[in-house]
């Protein structure tokens, strides 16, 4: 299957140490060798790189890597093929708009009978053959359908949003990583991790590289940054695994919404 990290701050910042270690696990220290992606938000729209090849042998991988492209919301995900072949429209993050923004989205698991969850329209038709990519159709949709616009009350949006997520997880693991570009929005049937990066900061050495750092030489006293991903990147620090079937939505690096079955 595939693997996901996400990032969100209260202060633009760069995910180039994490990325380091994710982008080993494309094809080096790991088997997702199948494709990667990354989408960094700026305003309502996002700056989207993909390429359906292995990470770790990709030189614009190691641009991402090396070029400190800042962003209050980041998506990347490393792909292992399990549905659809090894090509771009099946590469995650995928990106549709709703409500005149651009959400994102990219998936870890495998779900069966993924095409029973029926799409009611065109309105949102995939173009590759995941089922990641349909599944976030379907959530879409699902969204406009009962929301012609945004809700004055966000908390019902996140409230369906949950259990659309727990309805899709009926077919399979689902865990995924969603932005509307003011929210990210982490969602683990199976799988996630986090952690919430804030002074005092420490030192931290990534599990996939020989690559350590010193956040205090590179955050500012009031930065606030949650960094989530399918598995720990880093071994000398306090990771929490979400719960299954758990909610976090996320805004300025804190979590500002919850919800567990």
């Amino acid at each position: 299957m595939c693997q996901l990290l996400g990032m969100n701050s209260n202060n633009p910042s760069d995910i180039r140490f994490s990325f380091a270690g994710l982008m080993q696990r494309g094809g080096n220290t790991d088997t997702h060798a199948d494709g990667w992606g990354i989408a960094f938000y700026e305003g309502k729209a996002c700056r989207l790189f993909l390429e359906p090849i292995a990470s770790a042998q990709s030189k614009m991988a190691e641009f991402i890597r090396a070029y400190p492209i800042k962003s209050q919301i980041i998506i990347s995900h490393i792909r292992r093929a399990t549905q659809g072949s090894v090509c771009l429209e099946n590469t995650h993050p995928f990106s549709r708009e709703l409500w005149g923004r651009q959400w994102t989205f990219a998936h870890n698991g495998h779900l069966k009978n993924f095409r029973s969850l029926a799409l009611a329209s065109d309105r949102y038709t995939p173009i590759g053959s995941t089922d990641s990519e349909y599944a976030f159709c379907w959530l879409l949709e699902s969204i406009l359908q009962a929301f012609a616009a945004p809700p004055d009350n966000i908390t019902d949006l996140w409230q369906f949003i949950y259990q659309r997520c727990c309805d899709i997880s009926q077919l399979g693991p689902f865990n995924i990583l969603l932005s509307d570009s003011k929210y990210l929005y982490a969602f683990a049937s199976t799988r996630l991790s986090s952690i919430t990066r804030r002074a005092p900061f420490g030192q931290a050495h990534l599990k996939d590289c020989d690559m350590a750092i010193d956040f205090k030489q590179t955050n500012h006293e009031n930065d606030v940054i949650t960094v989530v991903a399918t598995e720990p990147l880093t071994g000398d620090e306090n990771w929490e695994k979400f719960a299954d079937c758990e909610l976090k939505i996320l805004q300025h690096g804190i979590v500002v919404g919850s919800y567990l079955a």
